[in-house]
C-alpha cells in the first residue's frame, strides 16, 4: 500500500482501480477520472451544499484506501462490505461502526467502508467522526478536526460550514469531531443531534458513524439509538473473548449488520480462494 500513499503524500491524487460491481449496474471511478480536478467533478450546486474541499493527506503507516492494485485482497475485503450493505434486507443507510475496545481498529474499518461505498457512481457517502472522546478520523486523513460535529451540535457552526468534501473523492464528505466542550454524552442527547440526523439523511445515501466502543460511555447507546444498523469490529490478536461476547449481547439484534474481523493473518488453507485468486489476475 506505500505506493498509494506516496502518490497521496506528494501529488494529492489517488490511484483507484477500476473494478466492474456485481451489486449495481453503475461502475467505479477509473483512475483517470478521479485524477481529475474536483471542479470538474461537483457541480456549483452540490459544492455549495457540501462545505470545503480539501485534499485528504494520509501516512503510510495507517493502512487506509487500499484500493489501487498494490493490495487487491484487502480492498476486495471491503468490496464485499459494501456488497452486503447495499444488498442487506433491511437497506441500511445510516450505519454505526463500533468495537468492544479501543485498539480493535474501527476507525480504520469505518474510513474504508465509507470510501468503498462512495467509489459507486451514484453515492452520496458522508463519514461522521462521533466519537468525541478520543476522535481519529481527522488526524488520519490529514484534514481539519474543526469545526466539526460537536461545533455543530453545540451551535458555533451550521453543518455546511463543517463538512469537508474529499478532493481526490468527490462523494465522499466527512464531518470531524470538532471541539468539545462539556460531556460530550449530552450532545448526543439533545435537540441539535436528531435534526442533524434528520438532515444528513435527506442529503445523503449514506451516513457512517464512527462512535465510541461498545459500553463504555452512554455515547454509544444515544448514537446506536439514532442508527439503522450496527457493524461490529473485532481484531483476534487484541480483543479479549469475554469483550467480544459481552459487546454481542449489547447490540440489538435487529440492528446487527454484522462483524467485521480485523488483523486476520493468512491461513494455508484459504490462500488457493483469496490472495493467489488475485495474483493471477494481474
Amino acid at each position: 500500500m506505500s505506493r498509494l500513499f506516496d502518490v497521496i503524500k506528494k501529488t494529492d491524487l489517488f490511484d483507484l482501480d477500476e473494478a466492474a460491481q456485481p451489486e449495481s449496474s453503475s461502475h467505479e471511478r477509473t483512475p483517470a477520472e478521479v485524477e481529475r480536478p474536483a471542479e470538474v467533478m461537483v457541480s456549483p450546486a452540490d459544492r455549495c451544499t457540501t462545505g470545503r474541499i480539501v485534499p485528504l493527506r494520509v501516512s503510510a503507516l495507517d493502512p487506509v484506501f487500499p484500493f489501487d492494485n498494490s493490495h487487491p485482497a484487502a480492498a476486495e475485503e471491503y468490496r464485499i462490505i459494501r456488497t452486503k450493505i447495499l444488498n442487506h434486507a433491511t437497506r441500511p443507510r445510516l450505519i454505526l461502526v463500533t468495537s468492544p475496545t479501543s485498539g480493535d481498529g474501527k476507525t480504520v474499518t469505518s474510513v474504508n467502508i465509507a470510501a468503498s461505498l462512495a467509489l459507486k457512481d451514484e453515492a452520496r457517502v458522508l463519514l461522521i467522526d462521533a466519537d468525541l472522546r478520543r476522535p481519529r478520523v481527522a488526524r488520519l486523513l490529514g484534514i481539519p478536526a474543526a469545526p466539526g460535529l460537536a461545533d455543530v451540535l453545540q451551535g458555533k457552526s451550521v453543518l455546511n460550514a463543517a463538512l469537508v468534501r474529499a478532493e481526490q473523492l468527490p462523494n465522499l464528505s466527512i464531518l470531524p469531531s470538532g471541539l468539545v466542550a462539556g460531556n460530550p454524552a449530552e450532545l448526543f442527547d439533545s435537540q441539535p443531534w436528531r435534526v442533524l440526523i434528520e438532515e444528513v439523511r435527506a442529503r445523503f445515501t449514506h451516513v457512517i458513524i464512527d462512535t465510541t466502543p461498545l459500553g463504555v460511555v452512554a455515547d454509544y447507546e444515544l448514537t446506536q439509538a439514532a442508527s439503522d444498523g450496527v457493524i461490529v469490529v473485532l481484531r483476534p490478536d487484541h480483543t479479549l473473548r469475554k469483550e467480544c461476547r459481552r459487546a454481542l449481547g449489547v447490540v440489538p439484534s435487529d440492528k446487527l449488520i454484522g462483524v467485521v474481523l480485523n488483523c486476520v493473518k493468512d491461513w494455508w488453507l484459504w490462500r488457493h480462494h483469496s490472495y493467489a485468486y488475485y495474483q493471477d489476475l494481474k
